[in-house]
């Protein structure tokens, strides 16, 4: 609200008194905030937390600082997220899954509501400078595209500058990049050296250096979110050969050197035990010798890409501390869940084939180790790492069990806490940040925020914990859900169900198990026959607490809920789609999908010069799977690049004539989609330059899910990556284009999504192990 003017008005300025409202300010002393996100690291996968992986510059700012040991989060992205700036549990603010799974429910609509007003908006109503670097992750999927709206986007909530990139993962070598509110190209390209996670951290120092250089007093709030460790798991290929043969002990000892190093450091309790390794994770000393490569592998470039990403949060440090800025700069660090199990049993050279149900054997992965982890690649290592990388806990993202949601919290504030290197078991939540940073700065939550009453803060603060290491937990409740999996804490006693999802809302199965985790922490010992009583108590109180927060209906569904028809979109469907060309990045959400399509055509309108013309016309998903149509050598071509595995060219049988020309491509289906093998609907594919057929070629293998799980649709050039190996990006058009056309008035067979790996996990591991070979 405005402030009321208080100078006087005469009739000239001699008789006038000027006067100007108070600027904003912060208490005296407030700290600088800074959030430093870390993606999909399990609590066994940081140096202070115990792991082998090398992350100085982490371990230095727990060694200066707090490790709290018993921090959970909601063992998914989105939601945590929402929890981490909100300070209100996740289904309170419609985050009860991922953006991508919204569904009509308050508390699963992905809509943050202004009744829940982010850190960064109230920072700012005092002072602050705000910042967002990196992942977003926190807009309906209906607001991905640069039609917008952008009021769910960081700049409409709270944030001053952003870059980073909106969805829930990006290419680490070829981002697709958003400035505040637009596309923008990656300044350099690989070969000149470019990662994502060096692009974050030189954004985020330059956006505090342009404050320090115009007001050095000026308090900041920087919410620096970095890709890493998510997959693709993309690194340079010096980080990862430091591990070169680091992880030939394989993951069960892995796990057991964790435990080992935990207990010295303090990190868990001495009675500590590792959790059961699940039966469909094989013991590494069963293995054959191919699959131990090839699974050690995948582990070396991890760790190298959380060394690179530790690295360059000692670059931010660096420059916080030479600023003379790290001292009162209260620093938080976590990570939004566990470790990934999104690789599937074997994990994959490409997460693309994986989302398509192509799960290719660690025989046929063997040639390409030594550029894994190189653009060309998209991987996400195998199940059995993502349950070392947890440990000693049980499971892992995507879990109610503490492999899901127990996660590493550091707290660095050296004017603010006297303990360094302190260990700090108190219970708390993500949604337990927020309350913790405005009693640090002195700020109270307002009643109202620009006029709209705000929901009540549902965490509570940490600070208490700060400097009394033997103080009890203020926290006394908390719940879990997603995706019907289910979990409630109440004063060290947990409750918890596996529900198995897409199994027709029927939770009524589902078995509860107790676990006294103060006493147990890996929850190892289920206590729910020896004390029905307790558990029947936690299982009313999770109802209890479902009701209060939002959570219900609980509903299961994963693959139907994806399907882009499920929810509100940035434009309704139609039979024609125009694109110009500038068109750049078209989000897949807010784009056609060809995908599952038995008919369809593309036609091009361009005027060609004399001397012809060559470049992209429009195409749609990346180097690991997609489709273009573009001219070359005078000549008409359609590629088809089925998820790198093979790459089907239609070219013309006559050059492409000068002037005014409409140009072509007509896909017509020849039969059924095989969606668990894997394949799309087969068809015929034509060219055709002014009407006249001019090329014809069986496309035998189509993809039944996605073309790209992070580019869309480019006009006029190939923006990102190159979807055929025929050119290179962008190869922007050099003739005269005007529009192109997609009509899809066809029959459209709706696509199927997939599951993560889990829904048809067995009969999947089934292929697999019937193809593998020694």
């Amino acid at each position: 609200m405005a402030q009321q003017f208080k100078g006087k008005i005469g009739q000239t300025f001699k008789d006038s008194k000027a006067w100007w409202p108070d600027p904003p300010k912060p208490p005296e002393g407030a700290p600088n905030v800074v959030y430093i996100v870390i993606d999909d690291t399990g609590y066994g996968q940081l140096g202070c937390y115990g792991s082998p992986i090398e992350t100085p510059n982490l371990d230095q700012l727990a060694n200066n600082g707090l490790s709290y040991t018993d921090f959970h989060t909601t063992a998914i992205c989105s939601p945590t997220r929402a929890c981490l700036l909100t300070g209100r549990n996740h289904h309170s603010v419609g985050y009860g899954f991922l953006s991508e799974f919204s569904s009509g429910y308050p508390g699963y609509n992905a809509t943050i509501p202004k009744s829940a007003a982010m850190l960064p908006a109230l920072l700012k109503d005092h002072g602050y400078s705000t910042y967002c670097v990196g992942k977003w992750h926190l807009s309906p999927v209906s607001e991905f595209s640069q039609r917008g709206p952008f009021d769910h986007w960081p700049l409409g909530m709270g944030f001053e500058r952003f870059y980073g990139f909106v969805g829930g993962e990006t290419n680490q070598f070829y981002p697709d990049l958003v400035y505040d509110n637009h596309l923008v190209d990656p300044p350099k390209t690989p070969e000149e050296g470019y990662h994502l996670t060096e692009d974050l951290t030189d954004k985020a120092i330059e956006f505090i250096r342009d404050t320090l250089n115009v007001d050095p007093d000026a308090p900041f709030c920087m919410y620096l979110s970095y890709g890493a460790n998510h997959a693709p798991h993309h690194t340079h290929k010096e980080w990862r050969e430091k591990y070169k043969g680091a992880f030939d002990m394989g993951w069960d000892n892995y796990r057991e050197q964790v435990l080992e190093n935990q207990k010295k450091m303090g990190i868990v309790p001495e009675n500590t035990e590792l959790s059961p390794r699940p039966d469909f994770i094989p013991a590494w000393d069963s293995l054959t010798d191919v699959q131990k490569k090839v699974y050690a592998a995948f582990m070396e470039n991890f760790a190298g890409f959380a060394s690179h990403l530790d690295f360059n949060i000692g670059r931010f440090i660096d420059f916080l501390s030479e600023a003379g800025q790290l001292d009162n700069t209260l620093i938080v660090v976590v990570s939004d869940n566990g470790a990934s199990a999104e690789g599937g049993p074997d994990g994959t050279i490409s997460e693309d084939l994986f989302w398509n149900y192509i799960f290719q054997t660690p025989s046929e992965m063997l040639p390409k180790l030594d550029v894994l982890g190189d653009p060309e690649t998209f991987p996400h290592y195998p199940i059995g790492w993502a349950h070392a990388g947890d440990s000693p806990l049980k499971r892992w993202k995507r879990e109610s069990f503490n492999g899901g949601n127990t996660d590493a919290f550091i707290v660095h504030w050296p004017k603010g806490i006297q303990a360094k290197g302190g260990i700090r078991r108190q219970y708390h939540h993500s949604i337990d940040v927020v309350p913790t940073i405005l009693e640090a700065v002195g700020i109270e939550m307002p009643e109202q925020h620009h006029g709209v009453p705000q929901q009540p803060i549902e965490g509570i603060s940490m600070l208490y914990s700060f400097d009394a290491a033997e103080a009890p937990t203020r926290k006394e409740t908390q719940y879990y859900e997603i995706l019907g999996t289910r979990a409630i804490w109440h004063k060290g006693w947990k409750a918890v169900t596996e529900h198995k999802m897409d199994s027709g809302g029927n939770f009524d199965d589902d078995r509860w198990e107790l676990y006294h985790v103060d006493e147990d922490f890996s929850e190892c010992h289920d206590l729910a026959e020896e004390h029905p009583e307790k558990l029947q108590e936690l299982i009313d109180l999770w109802w209890a607490e479902a009701e209060t927060y939002n959570v219900l209906p609980l509903d299961d569904r994963f693959a139907a809920r994806i399907v882009q028809e499920f929810r509100p979109q940035a434009s309704p469907p139609r039979d024609k789609y125009v694109y110009y060309p500038g068109t750049s990045s078209v989000n897949t959400f807010a784009t056609v999908s060809l995908v599952n399509r038995p008919n369809y055509t593309i036609t091009a309108h361009a005027e060609i010069p004399e001397s012809g013309a060559e470049g992209v016309l429009i195409a749609q998903g990346s180097s690991y799977g997609g489709w273009s149509l573009f001219m070359q050598n005078k000549h008409l071509v359609y590629a088809f690049n089925y998820l790198q595995l093979k790459e089907y060219i239609i070219e013309s049988d006559i050059e492409v004539p000068p002037g005014d020309v409409t140009l072509g491509f007509e896909f017509q289906g020849s039969g059924e989609p095989d969606v668990m093998s894997g394949k799309g609907v087969p068809g015929i594919g034509r060219l055709f330059i002014n009407s006249q057929q001019v090329g014809e070629t069986e496309i035998a293998d189509n993809v039944v899910v996605l073309y790209s799980s992070t580019e869309g649709i480019d006009c006029g050039r190939d923006a990102i990556t190159a979807v055929s190996k025929r050119y290179k990006a962008p190869y922007a058009f050099t003739g005269d284009l005007k529009k192109v056309t997609i009509d899809v008035s066809g029959e459209h067979i709706p696509r199927r999504s997939s599951d993560s790996g889990y829904s048809e996990y067995h009969e999947a591991r089934a292929r697999m192990d019937a193809g593998r070979a020694s």
